[in-house]
């Protein structure tokens, strides 16, 4: 409906003032605003139509210079939808129907005037629905040429469904999510209820019944067969079209679930480091504990043998603490290996050197029923870890690999150089980027489920019976490898062998031959020194042990003490033998303080863990003697002699 108030604009093709007058004055009879303009040449007419926009034309029929039909050319050739009414007093019947069929949509006789105002309303409705119609028409269009882009885009898939279910188009992008060609689709050879998998149907006939009720379904997650027979997970929205078929805009999941899949593998990894390291700080404190104590009942026990006479009755026992004495110190050492907690000795080495020697012990461990076979791809780059716990890490998976074939098998060892890339570490929770050293020990044993997979490197954890392991040489594995800055991932399925991969990083440099280690004649000395240590029962029993080799102590408590004795002492000292961690200032800080006022005096240092002690508090920095506890009457003895007895100058 077109307002009452609103302007119409008329155009007056009219030779005559005085009839547009008459006729302008007609049409104020619809109640609204006119604006209106005269022309009476087709250059006129043509410049108003270009200059501004009219609603209707009035046309006399007959001029001098102009005639009706040629001002309906003028009309055409603007290419204008304008509502053409002949007002004129000559026009006959002849005429007023040629005028209608170039085009005019009324004729009105000057003489019948009161004609004019019903002719104009009408043919100003039916030009409103005419114009309601083209935009119908126009919207109709650029949707179709929306969906045909979005059709053809590839953003997603589109199928229409038939009413029985037949996808009767689909788009190259649904087509390819699912493995078909378009020959499949024009045979009619895709229905959406053969590609949905039974377990889904019931959910997607519940999705076809709200379409019916309502008209659209928001999208929903689902799964189609794919052609190969996999399964694809998709999200699925729907709506009915006019004629009764479904359309539907189909999204593709997979990538989607497989980062899904992927973070939540990540998660299961970052939890499972978590609580390793939580495990390693609780071991890493046992192993502590144990040693100080160990090293009173070990040393105690071997001095009791030390005194008992050959053949007295109470040696054996005291033989079999000590014996105790030793597995257990053997347990808390693997335990500071896991927790990465053990003061090592790292050296650049050739991985395929340490096998090489290692070689015949391991042929010997495997066994003649298990067949054993190395191989590298030769030039390893070198790596940089304590050459002890490398051989002890090859030595515990092949040990397991050999448990895991009781009747026989294959054991193969590899090296090879690898380069560890983003791909990788996305995967692979604690990796880290660029090249690396392998060794894989791969057997065809019995394998591994996931739940064992995901505790076989807790310590104490084990498949073995008690009488064949202690759940540690895993652990202990684990924990030598990450010291080294390495990781470590088992791949295994039941029934189908297992596969270790040890991943060592670079090391630059050359590697260097072994420093021979000081050879030492006696064990026992005259020398003085001064005992550091704040648990009594350690100290006591390291005193016993240097005053039985013929030492003189100064013993403390504490650093402070120690060096508040030093004033008091004139005789040189000759060995601080130290813990590293006491209370307030350290073993390595009072070593520095020794070296400046007592700077002929040797350092050794001790330490029942190190939790990164012996790092943080400069033991390994200052290059400094170092004992790992338990306390042994040999091994005290031998490292304090080894030490007074070292030439190597001392770092100042």
């Amino acid at each position: 409906m077109v307002a009452v108030n609103e302007v119409l604009r008329v155009l007056c093709v009219e030779d005559s003032p005085t009839d547009a007058k008459l006729v302008i004055h007609e049409l104020k009879r619809l109640g609204r605003p006119i604006e209106s303009e005269r022309v009476e040449t087709a250059e006129a007419m043509a410049e108003a139509l270009s200059r501004a926009r009219w609603d209707l034309v009035l046309s006399d029929w007959s001029m001098p210079a102009f005639r009706g039909d040629a001002a309906l050319a003028v009309l055409k050739a603007a290419s204008l939808d304008v509502p053409f009414i002949i007002v004129s007093g000559t026009v006959g019947e002849e005429h007023a129907v040629d005028a209608m069929r170039a085009g005019a949509h009324d004729y009105v006789l000057k003489g019948q005037l009161s004609r004019l105002v019903p002719a104009v309303e009408r043919e100003l409705r039916e030009h409103a629905l005419r114009a309601a119609h083209r935009e119908e028409a126009r919207r109709r269009r650029q949707a179709e040429s929306h969906f045909d882009r979005l059709f053809r885009s590839g953003i997603g898939g589109i199928t229409i469904l038939s009413a029985d279910g037949t996808i009767v188009e689909a788009n190259d992008t649904f087509l390819a999510m699912l493995g078909y060609d378009r020959a499949a689709l024009d045979a009619r050879q895709l229905d959406w209820r053969a590609l949905t998998p039974s377990d889904w149907r019931e959910l997607a006939d519940r999705a076809f019944a709200e379409v019916e009720r309502g008209g659209t379904k928001l999208p929903y997650e689902k799964e189609f067969f794919h052609k190969d027979g996999r399964r694809v997970p998709v999200t699925v929205g729907l709506a009915r079209l006019d004629d009764g078929r479904v359309l539907t805009m189909v999204t593709d999941l997979s990538e989607r679930k497989a980062a899904e899949v992927q973070a939540l593998s990540l998660q299961e990894q970052l939890r499972q480091s978590q609580k390793m390291e939580a495990i390693g700080r609780l071991a890493g404190g046992i192993a502590h504990d144990f040693n100080n104590l160990l090293s009173v009942v070990l040393s105690y026990s071997e001095m009791l043998l030390a005194d008992l006479r050959p053949g007295d009755p109470l040696a054996e026992d005291v033989a079999e603490i000590f014996r105790a004495g030793s597995r257990a110190a053997d347990l808390t050492r693997q335990l500071l290996l896991f927790s990465r907690q053990q003061v090592v000795e790292p050296k650049l080495l050739d991985l395929d050197t340490v096998l090489g020697g290692l070689d015949k012990m391991l042929r010997r461990i495997v066994g003649e029923d298990v067949a054993l076979t190395t191989n590298s791809n030769g030039s390893l780059d070198l790596v940089r870890i304590d050459p002890g716990s490398l051989e002890q890490v090859v030595m515990n998976l092949v040990v397991n690999a050999r448990d895991a074939m009781p009747t026989g098998g294959k054991l193969t060892i590899e090296t090879a150089n690898v380069t560890l890339d983003a791909a990788y570490l996305a995967t692979h929770h604690g990796a880290a980027l660029g090249p690396h050293v392998m060794l894989s020990v791969t057997d065809t044993g019995s394998g591994m489920d996931a739940r064992t997979k995901s505790r076989i490197f807790e310590p104490f954890f084990t498949t073995k019976s008690l009488a064949k392991g202690t759940g540690l040489g895993l652990s202990t594995v684990l924990g030598i490898i990450q010291q080294a800055g390495g990781t470590v991932w088992v791949y295994s399925e039941p029934g189908l062998g297992t596969s270790f991969k040890v991943y060592l990083p670079k090391a630059e440099g050359e590697s260097a031959a072994p420093r021979p280690a000081p050879v030492v004649e006696s064990l026992r000395g005259s020398e003085t020194i001064l005992l550091v240590e704040d648990e009594d029962q350690v100290r006591d029993v390291a005193r016993t042990i240097l005053e039985r080799h013929g030492y003189t102590i100064i013993e403390a408590d504490s650093a402070e003490v120690a060096l508040s004795l030093l004033p008091q002492v004139s005789q040189p000292i000759h060995l601080l033998l130290s813990d590293v961690v006491l209370p307030g200032m350290s073993g390595a800080e009072l070593a520095k303080q020794i070296a400046l006022l007592r700077p002929e005096t040797r350092i050794l240092c001790m330490c029942g863990y190190t939790d990164d002690a012996a790092v943080r508090h400069g033991v390994v920095d200052a290059e400094l003697a170092y004992l790992q506890k338990p306390l042994t009457v040999e091994l005290l003895a031998r490292k304090v002699r080894e030490v007074l007895d070292d030439s190597t100058p001392r770092r100042a």
